[in-house]
This record gives C-alpha cells, structure tokens and sequence, in this order.
C-alpha cells in the first residue's frame, strides 16, 4: 500500500510546494493511491494573522520563504506577490480551478474579497505545476482551494498604536438534508472593517469587507456559490512615483463565484469554476492637490475553468486544465482602442508509474499548453518532469525531481494601452508575448520530526515587460522588454519539538539581464529581488494557555539607483496569545510588526513601513 506523505504538527502542517505535482493540486488523496504525492497542507510562516487589518489572502506572505511579497503601506493594502526573483505580474492568484485576473495591472491581481476561514493555507505552484494549472503567469501561481465549512464562528476587537481599530464577526453553520442522506448545507459569512492613521504619516488607511458563500456538500462532491465586497482607501508617500507627493488609492472590488468539485470512479475527479469580478480604483498623484493628476479605470473579467485528474489505469492517468477569461476596461488614461480581449489556456498533461524495487516509484509526465489571445500571436508550450520516490522502512521518505516547464504571457492595459509619449506610466505599444523557459532539480528529505526541501534552478524569460526610469526623462515609470537568465537555490528545513515548532529557510537568487537599450538607469521590479534571503521563524508553546509566534526576514538586495538607505534589512513579526483556562474561547492577542522599525524600501523610492502594534480579544464559539 502507498501513501501520501505530510508532515502532521500540532499546528503547521507543511510541505514546499515546489515538490508538489498537479495531483496533489487535485486533491487526489486517497490513501490507495498509487504512488507517494507530497501535499501542501499549511503555512510555511509561524504566523497566521496580520498586524494592523484584518486577513487577505497576501497576509503573512512577506515572511514566507516561497515568495518576496513588496509592499506598499501595508500588505493587504497593495503589495506585489514575486516568485522565484519574477515580477509582480508573473504570479497568478488561483481560486478553485480558475485563475482570477485584473487586466489593467498585476498591482491588483490580490484585490480578492475573501474571507480567509473559507480558503486553504497557500499552495505555491512553480515550475510544471505553474504551467499546467496557471494562465496568464508565467513564473508562480498562488493557488487556494475552498475548504468544507464548519458550525463555528468568531469575534474580534482589536487596538493599536498610529489609531488603530478594528471589529470583525466571522460565522458558519452546516445542516444535514433530512431527505438525502450523506447530504449537508452550509452558510457562512463574515464582515470586517479596519483604520489607522497609518505607520509612517500620510500613510492611513480604511477598509471593509464583506463575504459570504454558501455550500452543498455530497458523497462525492461540493459545490460553492460564493459573493464578496470589499472596499479599500489607503495612502502612501511616493506610492509609485518618485516626486515626492502624498498619493492615495480608493479602491472596490466586487467578485461572485460558482465552484463545483467532484470525485467519481477510483481517484478522479474535475473541478469547474465560473466567476465576475468587477474592480474600480481611482488613483490620485497628489493628495493635497488632486487636480493635478487622478485617474479612474474600471474592470470587468468573466471567466469559467475546468481542471482535473482522470485515473485510466494503476500506471496511468491524464491531467488536464482549461480556462477561458474575457476581459473589459475603462478607464480616463487608457486608449480606446485597446480594451478589451479574450484569453484561452489549455493545458494536458499524461502522467505514467513505475514501480520498483525496494518501495520506490518513478512518475514521468509529458505534456504539453496552449495560450491564445484574439489579440495577440498563440503559443505552443512543452512541459516534463521525472520523479523518483523512495519510502523507507521506517515510514521515512526522500524525493529526487527534474522538470522543465515553457510558459508564457501577455502584457497587461497599463503597459500597453496608455500613452507612450507623456504622463507617470508610460505604455509601450510595441511589446510581445513573454516567454519563460523554465529547469530545476529538487531533492525533499522527509524524516519523523524534520524536514528538509531544496531546488535548484535556471529560469530564462524572454521579453519580459519591466517598469524602468531614465535620469534622463520626466517619466515616472515606462514599460521595456527585457531577456533575463535568472539562477536561484531554494533551501526549507522544518523541525519539530516537544513544544516548538521551527521553520528556516534561504534562497539565493543571481540574474543577468539585457535591455537591448542604453537609456535605462533602474528597474523598478524585474532588477529588485534579494541576492540572499534569510527567514525563521518558531511557534512556541511554553504551557496550555501561552503561546508565542515569532517571524523573521533577513535580506539582501540587490543595490538599486532609486533605493535610499541601505540594500539589507531584517523584519519580525511577534505574536504572544494568551488564552485564559477560566474563558474558554477567548484569545487575547499581543502582536507586533517591524518591531526593529525597519526602514527598508521594499519597492525602490517608495517608504517602508513602520512599526505596528496591536492588542486584540477574539471570543471563538
């Protein structure tokens, strides 16, 4: 009998996703199954809530080892989520089967208004797995599924230092079919809100959110129908140009969503998934002067997605991925003559076993996507990995892959749409598909109370857009192509004690880049990712009712012209929860972030933020 492996802890549940294949993405986890799959099941950060809001689906991924998440404000104000030293609009968010897309820019690809209760921990999809299951990201897919929903439900108060406040009601209820057996309903719902005055000035904020979904659960099925509001304003110093103004983003965002999984004959099963979302934002450069510059765009994406593993025999099986995405913007910066488009992905990946001698098995799977526009030239994509995976007499395991994986992409509105001769964000007309070419090598080491992953790998992107400056020109930002050979090394140990729990890692990323021009004096995103990155982080269980969390980023970057002050930092993020016998369900919860006050500029010109502390009481029921 073969098994899948996790690593079971009290409370992380881990595995780098970079070793995980598309059948774990499918939930494939019957315990018959054919072949070892290592699953993602948690956080790879100690810290599962933010500092300062309420969470999002970005929350904690600053100081997760598998991401370099760059900030603005906060997290969950805007940040762009980088994998593996790509850009901001190389990673996709994945929800269900379908990838969810804003076409005006990556900035807002995390604009998701969903309760995190109602999602898994984040699966970071790399590699085959990116190319099979993502579109329109060429590089990493934040991937996340729904998860069951439980009679449960929570409150929450919370204070802080710069005017801190928030509340937040969270609650579920399931209720069996009296005339279906094995059949159950759920509602859940939650509603939030958050302000501050901000951590640094001219850096304040308030959002709300409110969500709700509701849920059919059967034998061999689920099926969600999900809708989310959310809307945000927030302010930020030079939040993407570097004159030295005080600008502010009023975004909201709408999404409704219908999720079906369903599992049928021995270890298959499909996912659907069809969704609206609808996003505004109205920028302004200056604050104090807002006549001096503002811009208002509006989008719309339809989409439906199917994805699925379909088992022919004990020795093989077909993976497959498909989604369709039309798009639509307007906007007052925008041309008109650029404003919509169709996307089509599909992906078939046929997966053949091995097994061998003294319990190991080999998978090798040969496959191949096709991505298409109805405006922009199709492209034919191959991609294969080979795995060996040995079990151990003693229940250990060790895993040994190679893969390579093609992807492409399109450039977003803002890069192409605008004008290419004046104002802060200057389109280029001129840009083609990218193209990622991507091979790595990985080895996972799973023992009783450790383990370990590691990869190395050498990624080549192929006109990439980038957001470059000129000393020369008045612009704040102009989108160029760019071919970059990027080479990394990924390193993630997980240890378990008595009572603690320690997660580090390290990653070393070294780029070479071509512009094919020489005006160019600084990259904002494609030339700003760490040549060293260090993460810790350590849960912490001294008695019943205490419990400490604590992460930890150290960082080297690479020196950057626009950048002030120094190219490494080091960020914490604590938590002491204190949860009194005498109450049971009350949490009372002490945090702080950027403890050190770190003053890193985590996207070059822009302000890091500053130190946040937090007191909160959350009564669960």
């Amino acid at each position: 009998m073969i098994r899948i492996v996790q690593i079971a802890l009290p409370a992380l549940l881990f595995s780098a996703s970079t070793f995980s294949s598309a059948i774990d993405e499918t939930d494939n986890s019957d315990e018959e199954s054919h072949i070892e799959k290592i699953t993602v099941e948690g956080s790879a950060t100690a810290n599962n809530k933010p500092v300062g809001t309420f969470g999002s689906l970005v929350s904690n991924l600053e100081y997760d080892p598998r991401v370099d998440l760059q900030s603005r404000n906060m997290a969950e104000a805007q940040a762009d989520v980088t994998i593996r030293g790509g850009i901001f609009e190389n990673t996709g968010f994945r929800i269900g089967s379908a990838t969810l897309f804003d076409p005006q820019t990556g900035h807002y690809f995390a604009e998701i208004p969903i309760a995190q209760e109602m999602l898994s921990n984040a699966n970071v999809l790399t590699g085959v797995d990116n190319a099979l299951l993502g579109v329109n990201s060429s590089v990493g897919t934040i991937s996340r599924k729904w998860t069951p929903i439980k009679t449960s439900g929570s409150v929450s108060l919370g204070a802080g230092n710069n005017n801190f406040n928030l509340q937040r009601i969270h609650s579920g209820v399931t209720l069996a079919l009296v005339d279906f057996t094995d059949w159950t309903i759920g509602f859940e719902g939650e509603l939030s809100r958050s302000e501050s005055d901000g951590t640094i000035e001219n850096g304040d904020h308030d959002f709300q959110r409110a969500s709700g979904r509701i849920q059919l659960v059967g034998p061999s099925s689920q099926t969600d129908l999900f809708f989310g509001a959310q809307e945000k304003f927030f302010g930020w110093p030079n939040m993407y140009t570097p004159f030295n103004v005080n600008e502010t983003e009023d975004l909201k965002a709408r999404l409704f969503i219908l999720n079906h999984k369903q599992y049928y004959a021995q270890d298959s099963l499909f996912e659907i998934s069809t969704y609206y979302r609808r996003h505004r934002d109205h920028y302004v450069f200056s604050r104090e002067n807002p006549d001096i510059f503002e811009a208002f765009h509006e989008t719309d994406v339809k989409s439906i997605a199917l994805s699925g593993r379909h088992l022919q025999t004990v020795s093989f099986a077909l993976n497959y991925s498909a989604q369709f995405i039309a798009d639509g913007i307007e906007s007052t910066t925008l041309e008109n003559n650029f404003t919509s488009r169709h996307y089509y992905k599909l992906s078939v990946l046929p997966e053949y076993r091995m097994d061998l001698q003294n319990d190991r098995q080999l998978t090798y799977r040969l496959g191949a996507t096709f991505d298409d526009t109805n405006r922009d030239g199709s492209e034919t994509s191959l991609i294969a990995d080979i795995t060996l995976n040995t079990i151990n007499a003693d229940d250990t395991s060790q895993t040994v892959y190679l893969s390579y994986a093609q992807a492409s992409q399109v450039p977003g509105y803002t890069a192409i749409g605008g004008s290419n001769t004046s104002g802060l964000f200057r389109s280029n007309y001129n840009l083609a598909r990218e193209t990622t070419k991507n091979i790595e090598l990985g080895l996972a080491l799973d023992r009783d109370t450790w383990r370990l992953d590691s990869a190395i790998f050498y990624r080549q992107d192929d006109d990439l857009t980038d957001w470059t400056y000129s000393l020369s020109s008045s612009s704040a930002r102009s989108a160029n192509p760019v071919n970059i050979e990027t080479l990394g090394l990924e390193l993630l140990a997980i240890k378990r004690l008595d009572n603690t729990e320690i997660i580090t890692s390290y990653t070393f990323l070294n780029k070479s880049e071509d512009y094919a021009t020489a005006d160019i004096d600084a990259s904002f995103y494609a030339l700003n990712y760490p040549d060293h990155r260090v993460t810790l982080g350590v849960i912490w269980r001294p008695t019943s009712m205490v419990e400490f969390r604590v992460d930890n980023e150290w960082r080297k970057q690479e020196e950057n012209t626009l950048r002030n002050g120094d190219d490494d930092a080091l960020f914490t993020h604590l938590t002491l929860k204190i949860s009194p016998s005498q109450l049971k369900g009350l949490d009372i919860i002490l945090a702080a972030d950027n403890l050190w006050d770190e003053s890193f500029e985590e996207v070059p010109g822009t302000p890091g933020r500053g130190e946040q502390y937090t007191l909160s009481a959350t009564y669960h029921w």
